[in-house]
């Protein structure tokens, strides 16, 4: 198994990150031992905030029904009573003018049958994860874009916003990391800050980020030191 602890200690402290990186896996059924979420969150990104302070926990289809747009960003198949709020959702945010027709069919939602969700500090997580997930303000977020940058896994599109939840089949299905400025609902219900947003990078390449991070890093130091000879 991968050594998830090391690569989680590790960007944490090229990054100074705040809180922790996240795991996140999808599976058709729970690791033994684990234990399912006590309640629902009221949606599905509140789940990262959790795994974010340390529990280790797994969610099932029905755990998302309360944030009906999470659960469709997720390839959940909704219950009738569940797609008519999330239609009635949708209808109001294009009559708010927030988001138009035409680009709800382009938001990226997970392939594949649902069976449960896996969430986990980065450090402590008892899988191998499908996502990381990290949360930064804008140097941290820049530093490990370049260092996806020089392993050759940046994404070619334009950072994402709504919704927020978008960024996880994006980065599930391209193979490659995508960045998110997050959106109004992500930052009350994780209380996201006004400088902050996602990183998202496929497990099976985080091994590869890190690595270059550690380089990434220890340039942009000392090209800060450059940089700043010269402005004074």
């Amino acid at each position: 198994m991968t050594d998830l602890k090391g690569q989680g200690v590790q960007m944490q402290e090229l990054l100074g990150l705040r809180f922790p990186p996240v795991a996140i896996a999808f599976r058709a059924s729970a690791p033994p031992g684990m234990r399912r979420i006590d309640s629902p969150a009221p949606a599905g990104c509140g789940y990262w905030r959790r795994a974010a302070d340390g529990e280790v926990f797994y969610t099932e289809a029905r755990d998302h029904y309360t944030c009906p747009v999470g659960a469709h960003t997720h390839g959940i198949d909704l219950p009738a009573d569940v797609a008519e709020q999330l239609n009635g959702l949708v209808q109001t945010m294009v009559q708010m003018q927030y988001i138009s027709m035409e680009e709800i069919p382009r938001i990226p939602r997970r392939q594949g049958a649902f069976g449960v969700a896996l969430y986990a500090p980065l450090t402590g997580a008892p899988f191998e994860p499908d996502v990381v997930l990290v949360r930064g303000n804008v140097k941290q977020l820049m530093l490990l874009a370049e260092a996806a940058q020089s392993a050759g896994l940046a994404s070619g599109g334009a950072t994402m916003g709504r919704p927020t939840c978008s960024v996880l089949p994006e980065a599930l299905q391209s193979g490659r990391a995508a960045t998110s400025f997050g959106c109004i609902g992500n930052r009350v219900y994780t209380g996201l800050g006004d400088d902050e947003g996602y990183y998202a990078i496929p497990g099976v390449h985080v091994t590869e980020v890190v690595s270059k991070l550690a380089l990434i890093t220890d340039a942009n130091r000392r090209l800060e030191q450059f940089h700043q000879s010269r402005a004074n």
